[in-house]
This record gives structure tokens, C-alpha cells and sequence, in this order.
């Protein structure tokens, strides 16, 4: 008789730039024969169940507004927010780990209320990071906190928030522990040679590079019209949080409206009758099947989200960065680092400027130099299959 199926637990409750990039890891690992259950919001339970995934339903994250800038009291007050979404989900993870023991919780890394829960119940865990790591020579964590005073109100109201949870479930849970805590397996989804001191992670941590699976081909673009060298393609997106930024958008519009480049341009839920008249060269629409775009693309205007960046290094895209977030800075910073792309802050983010900063990464040998070199690190870093594996031999 043989033995039967293996059955793992993926937790990410919102946000795509958290759950699309696990989705080829769950894949691959159905084609591997495990089971997989999936738990997210009502959001994200066709992408799951396509993915192969059973959905498990957790508390939709509440609406949060961000304010036009995003600055220290955003990030506390996000960072609350957060949390009583967490402390909704815990139950929800404890009941069903409790219930059905999967032989393994594969946890995105911001929701710690899995972690908790396998360690409550003596669960081997996974940690998925779709961001930069962090350990203690860098930590990204310090730079999306820097500048909330230690007396900030919503910080004091949070550490308020993990008392009462601590004792109403019985468990230790303060600040430090809803942010970074590091696994005997950490799956990274960018290459080592991205990360800020990747020599300096230990053998816990695996750089897979980005996850991206069959999404090209299930997500079709083709540039409209005759390509070209003189009609070369431009992809502008801000992600899918951070749209509402008519003025950006417009700027993007007056820098190529006129040529030489197609433009493709993502503005979410942005109405794109705010932009004002919209020329044929540009194709204006609220979301592109993005890696189809990219591998088209000559340059790429990025919020530097992760996903994005990593998605256009996989196509040997260079970046022109502008970043909105903490975390996009620090991506954005090592874009610039690299010499894979520019970084113009999003104040400076004018016509001229977003005009000139393209020209100079698509001629520049040096970028291009770099950026064919962390094509081949984005490449050759292993991906979903080499993640399975691992989480295979941990299993074992």
C-alpha cells in the first residue's frame, strides 16, 4: 500500500505581490503529487484553486486608504491595520491546523499567526520572503519602521494590541514577532546576487530568484502593430496598491506621447479620462498580463515593487525606478546599485526627467552589460522547481 500524499498548508492573506509569486511553487508541487491547501482571502481563491490549491477561506483584509505620501505615520498606522487582520486570521489557521495537520505550513513571511500556529502545534514551517531577507547584517524591516518614534501612538496602541492577544490565546506575541523571525527553511524569491549582503545569509536561507511559472503563455500581449528597432516598447506601472497618481501618469504621457515609443501603461482603478487626451501611441488600461509585456519591452518606468523588478530582470528589461514605499526604496536603491536602472524620486518624476532617465538606461552599454548578467543570477537561480526540492528534502 502506498503511503499517502504529503499535505502542505500555504498561508498569505492579501496583497498579489505576496500570493502570485507562491502560486508556480504550489504548482509544481501538485505536479509532485502533494496536496496542497491554500489559505488566503475570498480575493484569491480562483488564483489558488487554478494553481491547484484547495482554498481556505481566512478574514478578508479591511480597506486601507493610504494617504498621497506615504511616510512614517502611514507605515504605523498600516502596520495596525495589519495586525487586526493577523489576529482574525489566527483563530482560523489554529482551528484548521489543529483539525487537519498538514505535514508542513508554508507561510508568507507577514503572516506570522501561521508561525505561531505551527509552532503551537509542532508543525515544521516554511517562511516565504518575496521581498529582500533580512538578518543582522541588513534588514529591510529597519527601513520600513525608520522614523516611527518608539513612543508613536498607533506603535503604543500595537503593542497594546499583541498583549491582548498574547493573553486572550496564550501565546508570545510582541512586535519584534510580527515582523521578522527566521525559519530552519527560508525561501527567498529573488537571487543572492539582488540581495543587499547576500554572502552574509546562512545556510537557512535559499535564494530562489522569482517564481513566475506559466503565466506568459496563459497571459498572451503582443505590441499592437509593426515592430521594430524604431518603435521600441515601453512598459509604465505603478503595482496595483499606489494608482491614484494622475500627475505621474499624465508626465508619462507628455515624456512619450510622441514617439518613438508604444507605450503600455497600467493605471489600476485610475479613470483614464483624468489624463486628458491620450495619444494613439499610447494604450492606456487599468492592469497588462505584465510578464507578457516585459519580455516585449525595452525599458520598464517601475514603482520597484519586487515582483515587478524581479519579473523585469528575468526578461533582461532595464529599470527606470519610482519608487512610493519604504520597501520600493530600498529596491530601487539596489536597482540603481547594481547598475540595472536609474531612480528618480517620485516628486522629480517630470516629463523631462522621466524622458531622459529612460533614454540613458536603454543606450548605456554598462546597464545593459549589468542587466544581461542578473538575467542569467535571475535565471540559473532555480525558481519553483528548486524550492519543491527543498521543501522535499526538509520534509524528509
Amino acid at each position: 500500500m502506498s503511503a499517502a500524499p504529503k499535505r502542505l498548508l500555504f498561508v498569505a492573506l492579501a496583497g498579489h505581490g505576496h500570493i502570485t509569486p507562491t502560486l508556480p511553487l504550489v504548482a509544481e508541487l501538485r505536479r509532485r503529487g502533494f496536496r496542497v491547501d491554500y489559505a488566503t482571502g475570498p480575493e484569491h481563491a480562483d488564483a489558488v484553486a487554478a494553481a491547484g490549491a484547495t482554498w481556505v477561506a481566512l478574514p478578508p483584509l479591511e480597506p486601507f486608504t493610504p494617504p498621497a505620501e506615504i511616510g512614517p505615520d502611514a507605515i504605523a498606522a498600516w502596520l495596525r491595520h495589519y495586525f487586526a487582520a493577523m489576529r482574525a486570521a489566527y483563530p482560523v489557521l489554529r482551528e484548521r491546523c489543529a483539525a487537519e495537520p498538514p505535514d508542513a505550513v508554508c507561510y508568507d513571511e507577514t503572516n506570522w499567526p501561521a508561525r505561531v500556529a505551527a509552532a503551537e502545534l509542532g508543525i515544521p514551517a516554511v517562511r516565504c520572503v518575496p521581498n529582500l531577507a533580512s538578518n543582522g547584517t541588513y534588514s529591510v524591516d529597519d527601513r520600513l519602521t525608520a522614523g516611527i518614534a518608539a513612543d508613536h501612538p498607533e506603535m503604543a496602541a500595537l503593542r497594546e494590541d499583541c498583549a491582548r492577544f498574547s493573553a486572550e490565546y496564550g501565546v508570545h506575541v510582541d512586535f519584534a514577532a510580527t515582523m521578522d523571525v527566521t525559519e530552519a527553511l527560508n525561501l527567498v524569491f529573488v537571487p543572492r546576487e539582488f540581495q543587499f549582503a547576500g554572502e552574509s545569509f546562512d545556510e537557512r536561507f535559499h535564494f530562489l530568484g522569482p517564481l513566475l511559472g506559466d503565466r506568459e503563455q496563459e497571459q498572451p500581449w503582443s505590441p499592437p502593430g509593426p515592430a521594430g528597432p524604431a518603435d521600441p516598447v515601453l512598459y509604465i506601472s505603478l503595482g496595483t496598491i499606489l494608482t491614484d497618481r494622475p500627475e505621474f501618469y499624465r508626465a508619462c504621457v507628455d515624456a512619450f506621447g510622441d514617439g518613438p515609443w508604444r507605450v503600455a501603461m497600467t493605471v489600476g482603478g485610475l479613470d483614464p479620462a483624468a489624463l486628458g487626451p491620450i495619444p494613439p501611441a499610447v494604450d492606456v488600461r487599468p492592469w497588462f498580463p505584465q510578464p507578457a509585456v516585459l519580455r516585449h519591452a525595452a525599458a520598464f518606468v517601475s514603482h520597484a515593487g519586487m515582483n515587478s523588478t524581479m519579473e523585469a530582470l528575468y526578461y533582461g528589461v532595464p529599470l527606470v525606478t519610482v519608487p512610493q514605499t519604504p520597501e520600493q526604496e530600498a529596491n530601487a536603491d539596489r536597482v540603481r546599485e547594481l547598475g540595472l536602472g536609474e531612480r528618480l524620486d517620485a516628486d522629480a518624476a517630470t516629463a523631462d526627467a522621466l524622458r531622459a532617465a529612460v533614454e540613458r538606461v536603454v543606450s548605456d552599454p554598462a546597464v545593459r552589460a549589468n542587466v544581461e548578467s542578473m538575467r542569467r543570477a535571475v535565471r540559473g537561480a532555480g525558481g519553483a522547481a528548486r524550492g519543491a526540492d527543498l521543501i522535499e528534502a526538509h520534509l524528509r
